[in-house]
């Protein structure tokens, strides 16, 4: 049967548009087959379309990149959230999705949506050749987890950054390369690169903070903390730590509202 399906696309991570992390916000009857979700994804061509299937305030979530299913998205989360409650429910309090990655809640603060996601740890490595060449410098440390994360000198080291993706690719082992430093006029910045997942370079990472979060946490001796992503797009993150679970914060604006007519099978 055909079926309109609503979409959006929001701008998470900021409080401009066309800045920040473009997500779309697909909000489905019943689960279609997962085929499905990925030809939406890869025509949408965002870094990632969330699916949603549920009532307030207990929602199942997904996430998919124009090539890949992924476990966990902070941005794309945001955007739900706030579509949730613009065009769902704006009375709604905290909301809860049942992911990939365990349980999420998102409570709205004033202008900012509030996520409270599993944290990520690392384990440091060895700097190797590959990923010098990957990134073209010499990073000060890496740390193996979900994504390879490299420490590098400073600010301007990260902004100024002109990856290899070839060779990112070849560090195939990790869902994505993450560079992180000191900030200047905030507590760190990081960029992310995930070729192997469909996205060259994202332009806010809100997952890639549930590694990032601990891993500043410790070293600035802060529970909260203001993080900057420096793709081109740029993004502002509210972090705070809170061990086993990190607290990842944004606003969102509003950018396409529309409907998709596909042929769904219940």
């Amino acid at each position: 049967m055909t079926k309109s399906i609503r979409y959006f696309v929001v701008d998470a991570f900021t409080d401009k548009l066309f800045r920040g992390n473009p997500a779309g916000v697909c909000v489905l009857p019943f689960w279609p087959e997962s085929g499905l979700m990925q030809n939406i994804a890869r025509e949408n061509n965002l870094s990632e379309t969330a699916f949603i299937v549920g009532e307030g305030p207990d929602y199942e979530l997904r996430w998919f990149t124009p090539t890949v299913e992924i476990e966990l998205c902070g941005h794309a989360t945001l955007a739900t959230a706030f579509i949730l409650r613009s065009f769902f429910g704006a009375g709604l309090e905290t909301m809860e999705f049942s992911t990939l990655s365990g349980i999420l809640y998102v409570e709205p603060k004033g202008e900012l949506f509030e996520m409270n996601f599993p944290a990520r740890r690392q384990t440091q490595i060895e700097v190797s050749e590959l990923m010098k060449k990957a990134v073209g410098v010499v990073a000060a440390r890496a740390y193996a987890g979900y994504n390879l994360t490299l420490e590098l000198a400073d600010e301007k080291t990260v902004a100024e950054l002109n990856p290899n993706l070839a060779a990112i690719r070849e560090l195939s082992e990790y869902h994505g390369v993450l560079v992180t430093a000191r900030g200047e006029n905030c507590d760190f910045v990081s960029r992310y690169f995930a070729p192997n997942m469909g996205v060259d370079e994202d332009p806010v990472t809100g997952s890639a903070h549930a590694s990032l979060i601990p891993f500043w946490s410790e070293r600035l001796r802060k529970t909260e903390m203001i993080a900057r992503q420096l793709s081109r797009r740029g993004g502002t993150l509210y972090c705070r730590n809170a061990g086993d679970r990190v607290y990842i914060a944004g606003q969102a604006q509003l950018y396409l509202v529309g409907e998709i007519q596909i042929d769904l099978k219940g």
